[in-house]
């Protein structure tokens, strides 16, 4: 019996996916990485049932998204919906952030997530 609900093909593809970083992930990353030393520890592109997050900080219950041209579609709308919704079932927060705001807004995008993980985080950031 399986001891995890996540498939082989959803590890590999998670494997390259963190392999492969863009350049708004990698900027996110160097973001979230700055929360390290006041206990968040984030996760890059973490397998969670059918689906992987971009970042997770499982503890916590909270995922950051950096959402690329492919989310403004019709169907990367509804995928994102029913992602979400999953997610959100779990017991996990959400937020988004598109490319452009990672990479012209990141003071914008930091106190968002820091205002998230701050009931998380020791010696508030």
């Amino acid at each position: 019996m399986p001891h995890s609900n996540i498939t082989p093909k959803t590890r590999d593809r998670a494997r390259r996916l963190r392999r492969e970083l863009t350049k708004p992930e990698s900027a996110m990353w160097d973001m979230l990485r700055d929360l390290r030393p006041y206990g968040a520890r984030f996760r890059r592109e973490t397998p969670i049932g059918p689906y992987i997050a971009d970042f997770a900080w499982l503890s916590a219950r909270l995922i950051v998204e950096v959402d690329g041209d492919s989310h403004e579609t019709n169907f990367g709308r509804r995928h994102d919906i029913a992602r979400d919704a999953f997610l959100k079932n779990q017991g996990f927060t959400v937020l988004r952030f598109d490319n452009a705001q990672v990479l012209d807004g990141p003071d914008y995008v930091f106190i968002e997530i820091q205002k998230h993980a701050a009931p998380f985080l020791r010696n508030a950031a």
